[in-house]
């Protein structure tokens, strides 16, 4: 019987560990979840999502952020959602992408680009499921580079799916949604 030498015992380990960890990694954006609330794999396939806007928020948390919208989402603003009290429909999801932003090194003026992700929101219309909150249901997720994972940011969020309620309260007239769809 032939012997294995060691050091391609070590290599093999070494490199499942490392594809178990990248597994790892992806998983958790399939299986993260606000306690009690929901879950980032509800907006499964955002990455796709067609552009609403952008926002610059002040000081003190400078972060760019980006908001997509999946397609009924997308279908009901060209519609004219949020409009005449037309609510959007059920299955509408919107995010809202954070970056920490850098000064773009080779652009021959001066502009912020994205540079490290800082983390993801999340809003999903489902009136039956969210009944006292207008119908939305809220998710913040909080990015950390160094493992690739996500995880709820319950100091925002709490430890359900209406806590971001209390602040969208402001945009009822438009049906809690801040983000109007840009002209194109």
């Amino acid at each position: 019987m032939r012997r294995i030498p060691s050091s391609l015992v070590i290599v093999v380990v070494a490199v499942l560990a490392i594809f178990s960890g990248m597994a790892v990694a992806t998983q958790n954006k399939d299986t993260v979840q606000v306690p009690n609330g929901l879950a980032l794999s509800e907006c499964k396939g955002y990455e796709d999502w067609a552009a609403v806007a952008v926002s610059l928020p002040e000081e003190p948390d400078v972060k760019l952020n980006l908001i997509v919208a999946n397609p009924t989402m997308i279908d009901a603003y060209r519609a004219g959602i949020p409009g005449d009290d037309k609510p959007f429909p059920d299955g509408a999801k919107i995010m809202k992408i954070l970056w920490t932003p850098k000064q773009n090194a080779t652009a021959p003026f001066a502009v912020k680009v994205p540079d490290t992700l800082a983390g993801i929101g999340c809003m999903v219309k489902d009136s039956k499921r969210f009944p006292d909150t207008g119908g939305w249901g809220y998710a913040q997720f909080d990015y950390d580079p160094a493992s690739d994972t996500f995880a709820p940011n319950t100091s925002l969020q709490g430890n359900d799916a209406t806590c971001g309620a209390a602040c969208h309260t402001a945009a009822e007239a438009t049906d809690y949604v801040f983000t109007a769809y840009g002209k194109r």
